[in-house]
């Protein structure tokens, strides 16, 4: 039963699996691993030490709706109801309109902003010892203007961006000068000592260009779909300015609110005062012809007739007055949207009876609202307040028409309250023509005192709703800023730092172990050579890279001994009494085959095997390095060249303390190696010598380079291809594929040299003999 191959490799992996051989050759590298992460980590540590911390400032507020208290005088289960009639999406449009905005800009001062000078990092500071005001135009801030502030003893010394410097004394502050677009001014009670000589930067922006990027980092959204409040969000590195930013936001959006209801609260006002000069003169003049009436006819009091038809005049005279205040009312309004100078308000609630009319003005005055906001914004071109004009100009017009008929059908109610007056007049006949015209007086200045006190009424309601005007919104939360900022997030930073400081080295390998073309361990061999056994690794040593005598047992020592036991079992069965012959080579030089022949040689003889080293390498031999000889030596070229003479003159002791190791040199190089090698004389030396030696390695040339190998190859029984780690491309292993297809080297196998060998292999194993 034949014995297994002795391998050195101790994992016997599928060529075709070689996940952990991949995994193994970036575990080469663990160091470089290491030192990525490190720095990595070490980069994210500054970065968290110095990045722009962000917080995110938050503020909530509930729109309240008036319309639900109006609703719930007129229909008590609306309150129950829960349904809103406020459009979230315009308030939400509001709350970051440029209108409201820049009043928040202007209030705060947010065009100049104020930065703490460090060694390495600039922060943001809000409310500082000094404050700067701009004294420049909008439009000379094109780009923001930078100016670096150090405050001293007596003086605060100013840099501009062309490093320009000016020294502003205390006693100039609070004053234009001249080449400074702005004025200082020093909080009082401030301690400028503590501050002395630190450096702040002053940056001078546009009111525009802080407005547009305020509205893109202001989040404005309601908390949920049905709900009435809104969240208001705001990220910066000072959370101060954040929730002086929100607060104020919140107080000007309540302002304009109070201020639009207001509007209309004031028009009806100045409608009402504007109609009570006018009906106090009217009164005035009836109150005088009553009396120069009642003095020319010498009347005093009358007694009204105390019958049902006196009932029933009363009760049509009431009626007739009732329709004539309408009349009256309905012309006064006709008169206020006939003589508008412009769009604006209409007075509401005068005491019309009739609510279509009374919905048409509410609805006008809606648009003028919505008008003039509107116009604050754009031109008077815009399309938008073109279209709204001519909806009032159309709701103007549809309120004139609804007054004529109004009116027609008041006056075709009075013509006939007036005939059936006249019906009841006719009972009174009899009465003096006096009392009749006296009680056309007295009707008179009724309707007109009936008048009057009901705007009077309507004024005073107008007053009071403009008095007591209920805020748009209710805080639910003040700006309030989280703890813990939301930029730059520490676990994040760290982890992507790690996960950056293992995949640069990984990439880095990998695109390395791509566009390598060197072979790098025997999986690559695999990968090329799947037919030709690999018959064992020598690993890399950086010292005592031969044989130091024929009993070494250290790791190089054995690592050979392997080597020569695999070659066994590659060796043919033949004659026993006739030596094999093994043949060395590679692809190209510096690839170590003239080390692998020697400490081959060496370790055939170190198991009591009769060896001869011949160093066939005629152009570039090697081999008298090892044992101290010269070049010129005698040698194997010397036997071609006279193939005469006696081979064993050639032959000399091997390595020191061996019986069992002779060497053969190349001798001096010959200008005709082909020649020689292909003459037969070196077949008759290989003949000769096999009758005297177990093994016969043979250092022979490269394969690429020349043909000198391929000359001789057929008296070879073994032929060990050498590959040396990190120095063999692949391409020589693809010809050295091709050298066996086609039989021109005989019984090949191959040998990796110089390999690195991972954790995970060891040829630690050796003996130790004893003192």
């Amino acid at each position: 039963m034949k014995d297994a191959p002795f391998s050195l490799d101790i994992e016997d992996n599928d060529p075709s699996l070689n996940i952990k051989g991949i995994i193994q050759n970036y575990l080469r590298y663990w160091p470089w691993f290491v030192g990525a992460l490190l720095l990595c980590l070490a980069i994210a540590v500054l970065y968290l030490r110095y990045a722009p911390t962000i917080y995110q400032t938050t503020s909530k507020i509930k729109i309240v709706d008036e319309t639900k208290e109006i609703d719930v005088v007129a229909d008590p289960l609306a309150a129950l109801s829960g349904n809103s009639k406020i459009n979230m999406d315009n308030e939400t449009e509001i709350l970051k309109s440029y209108r409201i905005l820049d009043q928040v800009v202007k209030e705060l001062n947010l065009g100049v902003r104020y930065l703490k000078k460090g060694n390495i990092k600039t922060t943001p500071i809000w409310n500082p010892q000094f404050k700067v005001i701009k004294e420049i135009a909008e439009d000379s801030l094109v780009t923001p203007k930078s100016f670096v502030f150090t405050i001293h003893d007596d003086n605060i010394e100013v840099i501009d961006e062309k490093d320009r410097t000016a020294n502003i004394s205390f006693t100039q502050l609070d004053s234009s000068l001249v080449g400074l677009p702005f004025r200082v001014q020093l909080v009082p009670g401030a301690d400028y000592g503590s501050f002395e000589d630190t450096r702040f930067e002053v940056v001078l922006m546009s009111d525009k260009a802080v407005n547009l990027e305020l509205a893109k980092n202001l989040n404005v959204q309601p908390t949920s779909k049905n709900s009435d409040i809104i969240a208001l969000s705001l990220r910066g590195e000072n959370f101060m300015r954040s929730e002086a930013i929100l607060n104020t936001l919140v107080q000007k959006f309540n302002q304009d609110g109070v201020l639009d209801r207001q509007q209309v609260s004031r028009r009806t006002i100045d409608f009402i005062d504007e109609r009570f000069l006018y009906l106090s003169t009217e009164l005035d003049s009836i109150e005088g012809g009553k009396e120069d009436f009642k003095k020319q006819n010498n009347l005093s009091y009358i007694e009204a007739d105390a019958n049902v038809s006196l009932e029933r005049k009363s009760i049509t005279e009431n009626e007739v007055a009732t329709m004539e205040t309408q009349i009256s009312l309905s012309e006064l309004l006709k008169k206020s949207v006939i003589g508008q100078a412009a769009f604006e308000l209409l007075p509401v609630d005068v005491g019309l009876e009739n609510n279509g009319l009374n919905n048409l003005v509410d609805n006008y005055n809606a648009l003028v609202l919505q008008r003039n906001k509107l116009l604050q914004t754009v031109g008077a071109q815009h399309p938008s307040l073109i279209t709204l004009s001519d909806q009032l100009e159309n709701a103007k017009v549809n309120i004139i028409k609804t007054i004529n008929i109004y009116q027609t059908q008041l006056r075709t109610s009075l013509r006939q309250l007036n005939q059936e007056q006249s019906r009841v007049n006719s009972v009174f006949s009899r009465l003096p023509e006096k009392e009749k015209m006296l009680r056309s007086i007295e009707r008179q200045q009724s309707i007109k005192e009936n008048l009057f006190l009901l705007l009077l009424q309507k004024r005073e309601e107008a007053a009071i709703n403009f008095a007591v005007t209920a805020p748009s919104v209710k805080i639910v939360d003040y700006s309030l800023t989280n703890t813990e900022p939301v930029a730059p997030k520490k676990i994040v930073v760290l982890g992507i730092a790690g996960l950056l400081g293992l995949f640069l080295p990984f990439a880095f390998l990998y695109v390395k172990f791509n566009l390598n073309d060197k072979v790098e361990s025997k999986l690559d061999i695999s990968a090329i050579s799947k037919s030709l056994p690999i018959l064992a690794e020598i690993p890399h040593f950086k010292e005592n890279k031969i044989f130091s005598d024929v009993n070494d047992r250290s790791m190089l020592g054995e690592s050979f001994r392997i080597l020569a036991t695999n070659i066994n079992y590659m060796l043919p069965r033949g004659d026993k009494k006739l030596g094999k012959v093994v043949y060395i080579t590679s692809g190209n030089m510096n690839e170590g085959k003239s080390l692998i022949a020697y400490n081959l040689s060496v370790a055939y003889a170190s198991v009591n095997k009769k060896v001869l080293l011949i160093g066939a390498d005629l152009r570039s031999p090697e081999q008298h390095n090892y044992f101290g000889m010269g070049l010129n030596t005698k040698g194997l070229t010397d036997f071609l060249q006279d193939p005469e003479s006696n081979w064993q003159e050639y032959v000399y002791t091997g390595i020191d303390g061996s019986k069992m190791h002779h060497v053969c040199l190349s001798g001096a190089i010959p200008p005709n190696a082909p020649q020689l090698l292909s003459s037969g004389a070196f077949e008759e030396f290989i003949a000769k010598a096999k009758a005297f030696y177990d093994i016969i390695i043979v250092d022979t040339a490269p394969t690429l380079p020349v043909t000198d190998t391929l000359l001789i190859a057929d008296n070879a029984d073994v032929t060990l291809f050498v590959a040396r780690a990190g120095v063999t491309e692949k391409s020589v292993l693809e010809e050295a594929n091709e050298l066996n297809r086609r039989d021109k080297l005989k019984n090949m196998a191959f040998v990796l040299n110089d390999a690195k060998i991972n954790g995970k292999k060891t040829y630690s194993y050796a003996y130790k003999e004893k003192a």
